[in-house]
């Protein structure tokens, strides 16, 4: 029987992942910070033996505007409200590079142990806004994967969809393009259709993040279905919302929230698998580190109690395939556990 599995996915993007909703309101100190906690947030998953895939905006990959435009593919998304276009942004704002290019910590991620580098599109694509094309989305990935493996020698097998658009009927270009895990929104009603907002969505995620508001948020490794043609698609559990600055009280109400779901994954082996942005972590980071701290404190005493493993998406892609190839394997050699 497969362990107890603890899983990280990061939607590393920087002001990409925001500019739709600040324009140029944003504090530098903001991103800053992200810069500045991302190295350390590595050391610690590095000491720790945790993996975890760094879903990360292809436009990040650039060292320059220039290269930046290089590597623009030849389709631009066409959404009928420009705004959500990370090129129509630029037109009006400009390139800053401080918050819109990384590859230095691009490099950290890929050598540190245990890290995979996942793609979360490489403009930022919103798979479910009106006026974009399948081809157009076909063309942002493809983009991705030329500046991943021409500036940093891979190929990328994981992918994140942008605001947790997740298109089904782009599925299958997805794994044309190469991504074979995907990462999928939670099971419950209130985290489907998130391109359609409403209050009540919006107010049960809320309270869903201190009180069971819905299913359990784990899953048990035969509830990974591969569909035919399409990638694995790896749901989510949990999104690690911001700190929140002296509310010691609700902050502690989230993280035991999180560390009972972690606790009913190793005791009854099943996947956690939780989320967020490095930028969370930037309005106080001395706090959120602290917090950070805590889950990796109580995912290594699981690890002691009950075995549990860390698996970035891809690990967990590839443990999944090795198990449902094992009956196959044991008929053909006649072996058995």
């Amino acid at each position: 029987m497969k362990p107890g599995t603890f899983t990280i996915s990061l939607d590393f993007e920087l002001l990409w992942g925001i500019f739709d909703k600040v324009g140029i309101r944003y504090k530098p100190e903001y991103f800053a910070n992200t810069r500045r906690i991302i190295p350390l947030m590595l050391e610690k998953f590095a000491n720790s033996g945790i993996q975890a895939t760094w879903a990360t905006v292809g436009m990040l990959f650039a060292e320059n505007e220039e290269e930046w435009k290089a590597y623009q593919p030849d389709y631009l998304p066409s959404y009928r409200d420009k705004q959500y276009s990370a090129y129509e942004w630029v037109k009006k704002y400009g390139i800053r590079p401080e918050v819109h290019f990384a590859p230095e910590l691009i490099r950290q991620i890929i050598d540190t142990p245990g890290q995979e580098l996942g793609s979360h599109s490489f403009a930022h694509y919103y798979t479910l806004m009106r006026g974009q094309s399948p081809e157009q989305f076909r063309q942002d990935l493809k983009a991705t994967q030329k500046i991943a493996q021409d500036k940093f020698g891979l190929g990328l097998d994981s992918l994140v969809f942008p605001r947790n658009h997740l298109n089904e009927l782009y599925l299958k270009i997805c794994l044309e393009e190469g991504y074979s895990y995907v990462r999928g929104n939670p099971r419950n009603w209130f985290w489907q259709e998130t391109q359609n907002e409403s209050f009540s969505k919006k107010l049960f995620r809320t309270a869903d993040c201190f009180f069971s508001m819905g299913e359990r948020t784990s899953f048990s490794w035969d509830e990974l279905q591969p569909v035919p043609e399409e990638p694995l698609i790896i749901p989510a559990s949990r999104i690690l919302r911001p700190f929140y600055r002296n509310n010691h009280f609700m902050n502690g109400l989230r993280l035991k929230r999180i560390k009972n779901e972690m606790s009913y994954a190793a005791q009854n082996n099943e996947i956690y698998h939780l989320w967020w942005h490095p930028h969370n972590f930037g309005n106080d980071p001395v706090g959120a580190i602290q917090e950070l701290d805590e889950i990796i404190s109580h995912f290594l005493e699981l690890k002691s109690l009950y075995g549990m493993e860390s698996r970035n998406m891809k690990g967990v892609g590839l443990r999944h395939c090795e198990e449902a190839l094992k009956p196959m394997k044991q008929s053909v050699l006649g072996i058995r556990d």
